[in-house]
């Protein structure tokens, strides 16, 4: 599927400068969704999702580091990133949204329930949000190379065309055998700088904050733990080499019994990209997700 309705672009004023993204369907009623992308991505990874979501008003940003967002200053952490998008929502005069988080982006919504809960009508994350372990005697300058493979390899390479990104894509086993015209779209934006030094958006510094910060340390378990639910939880059966999954089966049964407000669904044949930049997951997703707001809705309305 090609994704058809073009986003409209925005400029949010946050620490530092301004913080990027689109939004589609602007004029739609009721409660809009946020959507944050992952730790490498931008906005245009929830082209299908906001394509296939035309009742909602969906605001996405690019995180600071990344995207038309990359040249915003440190910090990079998952609470500035939180209080970025509260920021993007103050911009867009926008009161309380249903939170959608995918990969890293899951994270950054936890926090940002945590930090500002009032601006939180609903949350689900989207093969992401939950600790992932840190190998075990793996150096911390080391942990965002073994963590995100090929994800992270791309930001020190430059590339001699606009086709030669692409190709690089196309080659990825997560990505190049679910190609689409969506997916294009996606690398094209991801582009940056000018030919012949051509290289990825996301800025390597503000990935390998992140990527340390996953493993649920800082308070960010216990801020986890004490969201109210119900929680969606999303998990892909593949990871992100189109392989073993990034949370085996045993340990989402650990936090479903540790967070009885958490409520998982099992999304068949996608990995942890095609979650979300498939139809297949995007279709799967949206229904749990645009239930969950309308009975939020309803409730909010009989009170």
């Amino acid at each position: 599927m090609t994704a058809t309705i073009a986003s409209t672009s925005f400029a949010a004023p946050v620490a530092g400068g301004r913080l990027a993204g689109g939004q589609w369907h602007p004029d739609a009623a009721g409660t809009p969704v946020l959507a944050v992308h992952g730790i490498t991505a931008t906005h245009r990874s929830w082209d299908l999702f906001a394509e296939a979501l035309p009742d909602r008003r969906v605001i996405a940003p690019d995180l600071r580091g990344r995207g038309r967002s990359n040249a915003l200053p440190a910090p990079y952490t998952l609470v500035q990133h939180a209080d970025d998008l509260a920021a993007v929502l103050d911009a867009l005069g926008v009161d309380r949204v249903h939170v959608v988080g995918h990969s890293m982006g899951a994270f950054v919504s936890v926090r940002f329930a945590e930090r500002h809960p009032d601006r939180v009508a609903g949350l689900s994350l989207v093969d992401g949000g939950l600790p992932v372990p840190n190998p075990d005697g793996i150096p911390a300058d080391e942990l965002p190379a073994v963590l995100l493979g090929p994800a992270l390899e791309r930001l020190s390479m430059t590339f001699r065309s606009r086709a030669d990104y692409v190709a690089f894509w196309r080659r990825h086993p997560a990505l190049g055998p679910y190609w689409s015209d969506a997916i294009e779209a996606y690398v094209d934006y991801d582009v940056d700088g000018r030919e012949p030094a051509l290289r990825s958006s996301a800025n390597a510094d503000a990935v390998a904050v992140n990527a340390v910060e996953l493993d649920g340390s800082g308070g960010y378990t216990a801020a986890l733990a004490a969201l109210p639910g119900p929680v969606d939880v999303f998990r892909a059966p593949r990871g992100l080499l189109d392989e073993a999954p990034l949370y085996p089966e045993g340990l989402m049964a650990r936090w479903a019994e540790r967070m009885p407000q958490v409520v998982v669904h099992e999304i068949p044949d996608v990995n942890h990209y095609t979650i979300v930049m498939s139809d297949r997951g995007a279709g799967s997703v949206i229904p749990v997700i645009r239930a969950r707001i309308e009975a939020a809705e309803t409730q909010e309305g009989a009170t």
